[in-house]
C-alpha cells in the first residue's frame, strides 16, 4: 500500500477509535489530531450524531483543523461537515411504513432466532431515523457483557440471515459487539465512501478505510468491497499502531 498518495483516511467509530459507546481515551485523540494536521480524516459508524458528539467530537484537543473532519453517521446515511460549526449535508430517512416493516421483521427475526439474553439494559430497537439499529443487550449495556454475548458473530449472523429473508428490499449489516443496522437499500458505508469521493473529489485509491468488521456481513465490509484499500484492526490498540504509522509515512 502506497500511504504517501493517500489523501483521505476513514475509520469506523465503536471497536476501531474508541471502546463501544464509549469515548476516545487520551492517546487516541492526540493521535486523532497529529493526523488531522497531515490528512484529510472521515467517520463512518452505525452511530447517530449524539454518539459522534458524546464519543468523537467532544473528546478532540482544542483548536483542531475540524475542516478536515467529516462526520457520518448510521452508516454514511447522514453526512456533517465542520463550516464554522456542524452542517448536515443529507441525511436519508425511512418513511413511517418502513420502519414499520422493519421494527415488525426485527421482532419476527428475533423469535425465530431464538437468542433471548437474561438481562439487557436500555431500549434493544433504536429508531435513528435514516437506520433502525437492533443492539441485543440493550443501548446502555456494559461493555464486558456485549463483548461475551457474541464474540465469534454467529448469534447475529443466524438473525441476519432470517431477516434478509423478511426485508430483502433493504441493507443489513452487523456492527459494533452486539448490533445490527438496517438501512435503505444501497445505503451503507459504501455509500458513504462515494458522498466523500464526490464532495471532495478525492478518488477511491487515494483512501484507506480502517475498521474491526471488515468481513461478508459486517458494516465495515463494504468499503472494502468497492476497492478501498481496507485494514482490518482488531482493536483501538490496533488502530492507534496504524495511525502512528499512517502520520510517520504522510509527515515526511
Amino acid at each position: 500500500m502506497e500511504w504517501n498518495v493517500k489523501k483521505l483516511i476513514v475509520f469506523d467509530l465503536d471497536g476501531t477509535l474508541a471502546e463501544s459507546k464509549s469515548a476516545l481515551d487520551a492517546e487516541m485523540a492526540e493521535l486523532l489530531a497529529g493526523l488531522l494536521a497531515v490528512a484529510k480524516v472521515a467517520v463512518i459508524s452505525g452511530g447517530d450524531w449524539p454518539q459522534f458528539e458524546k464519543q468523537l467530537v467532544s473528546n478532540l484537543p482544542k483548536g483542531q483543523r475540524m475542516d478536515n473532519l467529516l462526520l457520518l453517521p448510521t452508516c454514511g446515511t447522514k453526512f456533517f461537515q465542520f463550516e464554522g460549526g456542524w452542517k448536515k449535508l443529507y441525511s436519508e430517512d425511512f418513511t413511517a411504513a418502513e420502519k414499520e416493516k422493519i421494527l415488525t421483521s426485527m421482532n419476527r427475526a428475533l423469535e425465530v432466532a431464538g437468542f433471548k439474553p437474561e438481562k439487557t439494559w436500555g431500549e434493544i430497537v433504536e429508531d435513528r431515523g435514516s437506520q433502525i439499529t437492533f443492539s441485543a443487550l440493550g443501548q446502555q449495556a456494559p461493555l464486558a457483557e456485549k463483548e461475551k454475548w457474541d464474540h465469534d458473530f454467529s448469534k447475529r449472523t443466524k438473525i441476519k440471515a432470517i431477516l434478509d429473508t423478511y426485508i430483502p428490499e433493504f441493507s443489513v449489516r452487523m456492527g459494533g459487539t452486539t448490533s445490527i443496522d438496517v438501512t435503505k437499500p444501497g445505503i451503507d458505508k459504501a455509500y458513504g465512501i462515494r458522498k466523500l469521493r464526490d464532495i471532495l473529489g478525492i478518488s477511491i485509491d487515494e483512501m484507506i478505510f480502517i475498521g474491526d468488521a471488515i468481513f461478508p456481513g459486517g458494516n465495515d465490509y463494504p468499503p472494502k468491497e468497492i476497492g478501498v484499500p481496507s485494514i482490518c484492526v482488531r482493536d483501538v490498540h490496533e488502530t492507534k499502531r496504524a495511525i502512528e504509522a499512517i502520520i510517520a509515512c504522510l509527515g515526511k
